[in-house]
């Protein structure tokens, strides 16, 4: 099938050519139809599968048909809600492609920077807002936001929205938007706080689910190192030294850990970048700007932050740390390995991750073979060592400094603990 046989109008047919689209994806193929009918969607499927096309090309077209692009005062009439400003950034860039030549306006707004451009962009008025939830509500708050005239709703990443918290945020969103609208519903998995969720968004939805026809895990290569907590910088500065890879994506569980994997590579003379969320935007953009590009190889990112990274030519995936969820890791190997491209996913597992192995390995329904040949095997000391946590040496760190004597207050004398001297006395 191809998007003239979907019956897409021609401006959004150009932009689709000009980007090198031909045939739709399954998820594409299955969705559009039902989406151009104007019937509410609840769509399931994996990262890469194309959801940002299947939603964004019927929205843009209706927006074209109803003569929006013509009006001379734009209001709000698509909303795209989403959870990182990474992803919020790549579903803008998407619009603006697809809707190259139909005069649709759209902006993105996002926490993380200051307001300012943003609320610039919103006086201009435009056809389709695409928002992360809190910085959503913050410029409605203020009165720069009215989502009254919304005619069509997209919550895309559902249950990535409900692991970062933001369940209340989204109850809000709802809570604003004209009980007439077209309502979207995208999620990678369906557990039933998401069905739940779905059902209180949605009517009588269309139901599609897009399965590979190759599972993620039967698409990249996989291997395991297994390797101490203490020698996983080392290990990772060999790998990237002594494997070839267009570009790698390094996954760390916490945003701690990303940054001092940066610094061990510095040192060791590999030039890395962290993204993550105590990063500032600016800084997450020229990051992930760079890695893009080409100019800086190797990303270091935790999993939040790794939503909306999409590189064509990613190489080669690590996971420093293995995901103690099995559906995360089929997520963060699905980055490499697209459009029919080899990719490599390198997973460390040191002693206390070998259980996380245990159940990914059941999920994926393989093995993933182990390289046992390298510099640093796991040995008994490896076994019994722990590396304190990052709390751990916060409270270590705190637990050496010298305590301050409490300041009197207001002249008072400070009274002795009879009590504690006549404990002391017996």
């Amino acid at each position: 099938m191809t998007f003239e046989e979907l019956e897409i109008i021609n401006p959004i047919l150009k932009a689709l050519t000009a980007e090198g689209y031909t045939h739709p994806t399954p998820i594409q193929e299955k969705s559009i139809p039902s989406l151009l009918q104007r019937k509410d969607l609840l769509g399931c499927a994996q990262t890469g599968t194309g959801k940002t096309a299947a939603f964004a090309i019927p929205i843009l077209q209706h927006l074209y048909n109803d003569n929006y692009h013509n009006a001379r005062y734009k209001k709000i009439k698509a909303l795209v809600v989403t959870p990182t400003r990474e992803l919020a950034i790549q579903i803008e860039e998407s619009f603006t492609k697809y809707g190259k030549y139909t005069g649709i306006k759209n902006t993105v707004i996002f926490g993380g920077v200051k307001q300012g451009a943003q609320t610039q962009a919103l006086k201009k008025g435009v056809d389709v807002l695409i928002a992360t939830p809190g910085r959503l509500l913050d410029l409605i708050n203020q009165g720069f936001i009215s989502l009254k005239n919304v005619e069509y709703f997209v919550l895309d990443e559902a249950d990535r929205m409900l692991d970062m918290g933001f369940i209340h945020d989204i109850k809000k969103i709802i809570e604003r938007l004209p009980k007439q609208r077209q309502s979207l519903f995208f999620s990678a998995t369906m557990p039933l706080d998401i069905v739940k969720l779905s059902q209180k968004i949605l009517g009588n939805p269309e139901k599609v689910t897009v399965k590979p026809e190759q599972t993620t895990a039967e698409k990249v290569e996989q291997v395991v190192y297994f390797v101490g907590k203490r020698n996983k910088p080392k290990l990772l500065s060999h790998i990237l030294k002594t494997e070839e890879y267009e570009s790698a994506l390094v996954f760390s569980r916490t945003k701690y850990g990303a940054d001092k994997i940066v610094r061990f590579l510095k040192k060791a003379g590999i030039h890395a970048e962290a993204i993550h969320g105590n990063k500032s935007q600016g800084a997450r953009q020229r990051a992930l700007t760079n890695f893009k590009s080409g100019n800086t190889k190797v990303l270091v990112a935790t999993d939040i932050a790794a939503r909306g990274i999409d590189v064509k030519e990613l190489s080669l995936v690590i996971n420093f740390d293995l995901p103690n969820i099995s559906e995360t890791y089929v997520h963060r190997i699905g980055r490499t390995g697209r459009a029919g491209a080899s990719g490599l996913a390198i997973s460390f597992c040191d002693t206390d991750e070998k259980p996380y192995l245990r159940d990914i390995q059941k999920l994926i329904n393989q093995r993933i073979p182990v390289v046992s040949d390298h510099p640093f095997p796991i040995d008994k000391n490896d076994e019994t060592q722990k590396i304190p946590t990052q709390q751990q040496e916060q409270r270590q760190h705190q637990r050496h400094r010298p305590k301050r004597k409490p300041a009197a207050q207001n002249g008072q004398k400070k009274r002795s603990n009879n009590n504690f001297n006549r404990h002391k006395r017996r």
